[in-house]
């Protein structure tokens, strides 16, 4: 069925007050269904699981339910599901849980196109234990992640390849089908940052060949919650554990402390509202995750494009990078006006944008030379409307 705008936008309550939401990489809109879970959650859930009690059993359903509904949305196995409070806790995890054997002639590649979250906890492993960082750079026309570089940075002494799946701030995706192969027969794990894809594209760990995936739920309005996903979770086992739990198992190896129950409901809730996107979808959550997802990449590649087509007709509004195979994320710069200066405007007139967003890709792209750079998303209930009137304010720039 056609993608049901209106339908998601009664979703979410907080689209009343007034404003055009254009900034989901700091947190999409919250859907009443996850405020209610979380709500339920803080109220219910208040014990640690691990007790033989009705409310710790109850809380360890919990942990259980979020691995699974994770595991739905990346078809991935709930044994290999590790849950975090945010995107650099669970990657400091996984750097900390490396053996320290592996940093003795192990090299981490990274690249600009990442979060800092995807590049600073590996940075810090370089640094304590004087292993070697090696950078894949943007391409700064296009604002993509050139693959053809990974055949010189990868070799036998590779530990570890991070990189994303989509740019936070260009929409660019990056072709990780061509470094999957160059990772394994290096013997390296390939860490996948999946995050600013997750909201826009159905994803599939196997399909990826991605060793480790991560996402973040407040990136498709759930709560502040990140997880990583090990496609073959006996991964885990060959890792150092870092849980204070002595007896911890499995995926709670790397989960340093016991997880608030309210998240964890609020986690499986915005995975449950992600699968009702499409009200005709039926099937066990993964297909319908599937389903709705294809909606809303479909409705949203169409929408992108009005939106880039509309802001090239704009003479002073420059697009940071041409990639096309992009999720619907958008950098500009707006000729002689600054960053700031450009997003006061937009609140002036309702609508929320994001100036100079922490980017080393932005960065190495030269947007500092032109006063910075103004990011926008789009979301399942951003409209053509939104998109209208984001360009004429724009155009009263002029």
């Amino acid at each position: 069925m056609p993608f049901d705008v209106a339908h998601v936008r009664g979703l979410f309550p907080s689209l009343g007050d007034g404003w055009i939401h254009l900034d989901p990489q700091v947190g999409m809109q919250i859907p009443d269904s996850v405020a209610t879970a979380v709500s339920r959650g803080f109220r219910q859930l208040v014990s640690a699981p691990g007790g033989g009690y009705p409310a710790a059993r109850q809380t360890a359903d919990a942990v259980d339910g979020a691995r699974r509904a994770i595991a739905d949305l990346l078809a991935a196995d709930p044994a290999g599901v590790v849950l975090g409070p945010s995107r650099a806790a669970v990657v400091g995890a996984l750097a900390d849980a490396v053996t320290p054997n592996t940093w003795l002639r192990g090299e981490v590649v990274v690249s600009r196109a990442d979060d800092e979250s995807n590049i600073v906890p590996w940075l810090g492993v370089v640094d304590r234990y004087g292993a070697r960082v090696r950078w894949a750079e943007v391409d700064v026309e296009t604002g993509g992640l050139p693959v053809w570089q990974y055949k010189d940075l990868i070799n036998q002494n590779t530990a570890i390849v991070a990189v994303t799946l989509a740019s936070s701030t260009t929409g660019a995706i990056t072709d990780v089908g061509e470094i999957v192969p160059l990772a394994r027969a290096a013997g390296a794990l390939l860490v996948v940052d999946a995050t600013s894809a997750a909201p826009y594209l159905p994803l599939d760990i196997n399909d990826l060949g991605a060793d480790v995936l991560m996402v973040s739920a407040e990136r498709w309005g759930g709560p502040r919650m990140a997880a990583l996903a090990f496609r073959e979770p006996r991964t885990i086992d060959r890792l150092r554990s870092i849980s204070m739990d002595p007896h911890a198992v499995g995926p709670a190896r790397l989960e340093l402390e016991p997880h608030q129950g309210g998240l964890l409901s609020g986690l499986v809730a915005s995975v449950e509202h992600l699968a009702g996107l499409d009200e005709e979808a039926i099937g066990k959550r993964r297909r319908r995750v599937v389903s709705a997802m294809d909606g809303v990449y479909e409705y949203l590649r169409r929408l992108t494009y009005y939106l880039t087509t509309s802001l090239s007709q704009n003479s002073l509004v420059n697009v940071v990078g041409t990639e096309e195979n992009r999720v619907p994320i958008v950098s500009f710069a707006v000729e002689g006006v600054s960053a700031d200066k450009v997003v006061h405007r937009l609140a002036d007139n309702g609508i929320c944008a994001l100036a100079d967003v922490p980017s080393r890709a932005l960065t190495r792209m030269g947007v500092t030379d032109f006063g910075g750079a103004v990011t926008i998303g789009l979301a399942p209930y951003s409209t053509p409307y939104e998109v209208d009137h984001l360009v004429r304010t724009l155009g009263s720039l002029g």
